[in-house]
């Protein structure tokens, strides 16, 4: 068992830190300890657990859990999808402080478990099969309370914070290292076709409630505050806030998303904030 640990540490480190989580809550919580079981210690690699999650999640009377799962299992077979999930759940750990680890967001974050569920629709949408795409898609919103259309193009790094309310549109793109809160929305302006969606770019903080409309792009390293109303492109390494959004200066840090400084402490005097 500690030979078998020390080769998983070694080659999987993220897993590790999970399932030496679990087993010091299966002391500590009786409660769990089959849920703990079954989720993490029976499993014997990070994609065969979440695989085992989402699928229990999002099966239905008419799909059940095992083909789920199957499915599941293929997508997390690449190795692009395998690497944005410990991405992710690094983004999580470092930058969500209710997270306290690998643990408690591996088994109950939903914005983590929504955007996994769009890695798998994306996949298949990649792969034509738009209808089963739509079908995860509708799933994940029923079930987790987000919306990410399957065309959608998401790096990695990314943190779905309290998630509730998110709305990604189709031609979306959002870069690596990106940090969303609680109900923004990345939407179109009407019933135009095509390239339509918001360009968020690497480093940036959307604050809860904000809200980007059309192909505009929020340049690298941007803030947006929490209720913002975006309709216009958004400078790199600028602050915008406001209905309709306006530029009130320049974040502190290069990367607010990785910061999650939410603040704008020259609005203090104005209740400003993020």
């Amino acid at each position: 068992m500690v030979e078998a640990s020390a080769q998983a540490q070694m080659s999987d480190p993220v897993w590790t830190a999970i399932r030496v989580e679990a087993w010091s809550e299966e002391e500590r919580e009786p409660f769990l300890r089959v849920f703990l079981k079954e989720s993490i210690l029976k499993k014997k690699r990070l994609e065969e657990a979440l695989g085992h999650l989402l699928a229990t999640k999002l099966a239905t009377a008419c799909v059940n859990p095992a083909l789920l799962q199957s499915l599941i299992d293929q997508a997390f077979a690449t190795s692009e999808i395998r690497a944005a999930i410990r991405r992710d759940l690094n983004a999580v750990n470092d930058r969500d402080p209710a997270a306290r680890g690998f643990l408690t967001p591996f088994l109950f974050f939903k914005g983590f478990h929504a955007l996994q569920t769009y890695r798998v629709a994306h996949w298949l949408w990649s792969q034509g099969r738009n209808l089963l795409a739509i079908h995860f898609q509708n799933r994940s919103s029923e079930v987790f309370g987000v919306d990410i259309h399957p065309a959608a193009r998401i790096g990695s790094g990314i943190l779905i914070d309290h998630a509730t309310g998110v709305v990604i549109g189709e031609t979306c793109v959002i870069d690596d290292d990106v940090s969303l809160l609680h109900d923004v929305t990345l939407g179109g302006t009407g019933k135009e076709t095509g390239d339509r969606h918001p360009k968020v770019r690497r480093g940036v903080l959307l604050g809860a409630g904000a809200i980007v409309l059309g192909n505009v792009e929020i340049g690298e390293g941007a803030k947006v505050g929490a209720g913002s109303l975006v309709l216009d492109p958004v400078p790199a390494h600028s602050t915008f806030a406001g209905v309709p959004a306006r530029n009130v200066g320049q974040p502190s840090v290069a990367s607010p998303a990785l910061s999650m400084d939410q603040g704008f402490p020259h609005l203090h005097h104005e209740g400003g904030g993020i």
